[in-house]
């Protein structure tokens, strides 16, 4: 667990203690609460804390900059775990949104170095590396987030993504495939899964891969889109058609209505 709640219980005698002013009289030592190092400790305890909430709501409204600010300062003063893995990720996030990736992917490092076990900096640090276009990375990071968790569904899913991304389909298929075995309703699983046979040449798969995508959410116009290039392959032209006609009717996306619309008309020259 990154972080245990420790309870003390204070045992209070029947008889009661000196007053204050028997412990003026006899020079009794001041409480330990109130001496400078006590105090110093739990101030910077205290800013730390106000610094976390003031970097956490400065994110919420989308203020990078004084996000990025606050994280920066709770590291200066450098605390412990788990607050300072924490910084670092915190930090990471705020600095990804920003457009900054070259810095979210080192401080993402550095929440992992504090804590080799911190499964949400890997995942976050996978789709960094995605973004960034180093795919070498990306698996790197992918290979150990499942390591840590090999049931993790974020982790297979994760490094699914960058295997088929960097052509290792026979990673992307395992991964996938162990995925929906766990949750066989997963439609974004079961569309790159086909993805993975259209490319592998495996038609009949692919048709049986992205059928059930659409079974899990008719809605899915990227499945249906795939759909109609394994028709068009297959030589059904007039079921690929019909796909590519919904898809202009049914995505949300006009870049993939533009194109099932080019791919509709090439097929009713």
């Amino acid at each position: 667990m990154r972080a245990a709640l420790w309870v003390v219980a204070l045992t209070l005698v029947a008889q009661p203690g000196p007053s204050l002013a028997q412990n003026q009289m006899y020079g009794a030592p001041a409480p330990r609460s109130t001496d400078a190092a006590t105090m110093r400790d739990a101030a910077l305890k205290r800013e730390i804390r106000e610094r976390f909430s003031r970097g956490i709501a400065a994110e919420s409204r989308h203020d990078h900059a004084a996000a990025i600010a606050e994280f920066e300062a709770v590291l200066q003063r450098n605390p412990p775990e788990p607050q300072n893995s924490t910084a670092h990720y915190d930090l990471a996030l705020a600095a990804a949104e920003s457009g900054d990736l070259d810095r979210a992917a080192a401080e993402l490092r550095a929440a992992i170095a504090r804590d080799p076990g911190f499964l949400a900096a890997y995942a976050n640090l996978i789709a960094v590396e995605i973004r960034r276009a180093d795919l070498s990375a990306a698996r790197a990071a992918a290979d150990r987030f499942v390591a840590l968790a090999p049931e993790s569904a974020r982790g297979l899913y994760s490094r699914g993504l960058v295997a088929l991304g960097s052509g290792d389909l026979t990673t992307a298929r395992s991964d996938f495939a162990r995925l929906l075995s766990n949750n066989p309703a997963y439609a974004p699983a079961h569309y790159d899964l086909g993805i993975v046979e259209l490319r592998a040449g495996r038609l009949e798969s692919a048709e049986r891969e992205l059928s059930a995508a659409l079974a899990a959410a008719p809605e899915y116009a990227r499945a249906r889109f795939a759909l109609g290039i394994v028709f068009l392959r297959q030589g059904r032209r007039d079921e690929a058609r019909v796909a590519f006609e919904r898809v202009t009717q049914e995505a949300s996306d006009p870049g993939l209505r533009n194109l099932a619309g080019a791919a509709r008309d090439t097929l009713l020259r």
